[in-house]
């Protein structure tokens, strides 16, 4: 003998994959039964918590989102597009082959110059961006008080760009950032039957800054892996997690008159469950330029009255946000900063002959 369907009450916890209505899953509490309609029951719900559903069950899986999968809005004209599955080869708009599961972005933008600069200091940006994300998702079961025994979410994945920034850029000391591309994609964690939906959308930018008297032209390639998120144990509360592992190659460098600059190729990320924020990351890759005197460098070849350099770095920065107790965890009183992760390296540099 079959069990009768089960009747939909109040209390019952629902939770739904990305569908029309729902475009970033849905997770809710029924609070009253309406009635039933030619469509189903109709109810009322108010937002649920994911440790009403899962219970003592414990969760964990990392989950690479397919490249295919990612809705991309183009912000700039120069902005070309390329993504490849799993088993599946594609070749890039400049015709490099990209890694299987990476999606690419290659971007063109041209920078306000300083005054009434000459043609050959006319300030650019081009390059790439090539990354494989991956969201992080870890539940721990029910501990004391109905809160997790732990949990985790975050964003990971590897990370490849390649760059130039060429002329005199007029930037100020206050950076300028330039979105070029916003990506949103909804991957599915299945938890038994439970769907748990992690949404991540991406703005990648250019931002640039400095005095707005340095003349540079500098490329660089970068590659490396990072990690954001924040993690969650009993007595400790919310934790942040950041991590960047990133070594790049200078390709040429060349600096021309004193002053300073820097810019960035980077991409800000944010992760949250069925559509509430839980975590803001911010990866931003840069390229930095400072001279003293009167300074003319290439490479290791320069004349100089003065000095010159030319850094290659990482930031990254970014939050916990207050949404986070979507896991049934305690409300935190504001939102707790990822802290900076900073990291330089000198690309280049010389200097006048004692």
């Amino acid at each position: 003998m079959s069990a009768a369907p089960h009747r939909t009450a109040v209390g019952d916890v629902i939770a739904s994959a990305p569908a029309p209505g729902a475009p970033n899953g849905l997770l809710a509490e029924v609070t009253k039964v309406i009635g039933e309609t030619d469509e189903g029951t109709e109810v009322q719900t108010a937002p649920a918590r994911l440790n009403a559903l899962l219970g003592d069950d414990t969760a964990k899986g990392s989950v690479p989102v397919d490249p295919a999968a990612f809705d991309i809005d183009e912000l700039l004209p120069d902005v070309d597009v390329s993504w490849s599955k799993t088993a599946d080869a594609h070749v890039g708009p400049e015709g490099a082959t990209v890694p299987l599961g990476s999606l690419r972005l290659d971007v063109r933008a041209d920078l306000p110059t300083v005054g009434k600069a000459s043609a050959s200091a006319a300030a650019s940006v081009s390059g790439f961006v090539q990354i494989a994300p991956q969201v992080d998702f870890r539940y721990g079961g029910e501990g004391a008080d109905a809160a997790p025994a732990s949990a985790y979410l975050g964003v990971s994945g590897d990370w490849t760009s390649g760059w130039s920034l060429k002329g005199r850029a007029g930037a100020s000391a206050t950076a300028v950032r330039i979105p070029f591309a916003t990506l949103h994609a909804d991957p599915v964690l299945q938890v038994g039957p439970v769907p748990v939906v992690v949404n991540l959308d991406l703005t990648c930018y250019i931002q640039v800054s400095g005095d707005g008297r340095m003349t540079v032209d500098v490329e660089q390639s970068l590659q490396g892996d990072f990690e954001a998120g924040g993690t969650f144990g009993l007595g400790r509360g919310w934790t942040p997690v950041s991590s960047s592992d990133m070594k790049s190659t200078p390709v040429h460098t060349s600096v021309t008159t004193a002053g300073s600059v820097q810019a960035a190729l980077g991409a800000q990320a944010t992760v949250g469950l069925y559509g509430s924020v839980g975590v803001v990351a911010d990866l931003a890759p840069y390229v930095r330029g400072e001279g003293t005197g009167t300074v003319t460098g290439t490479d290791s070849v320069f004349d100089a009255d003065g000095s010159w350099a030319v850094y290659g770095g990482v930031d990254l920065s970014g939050t916990l946000r207050l949404q986070l107790t979507i896991f049934g965890t305690p409300v935190f009183q504001r939102d707790i900063p990822l802290g900076a992760l900073h990291r330089e390296w000198k690309l280049a540099g010389g200097g006048s002959p004692s």
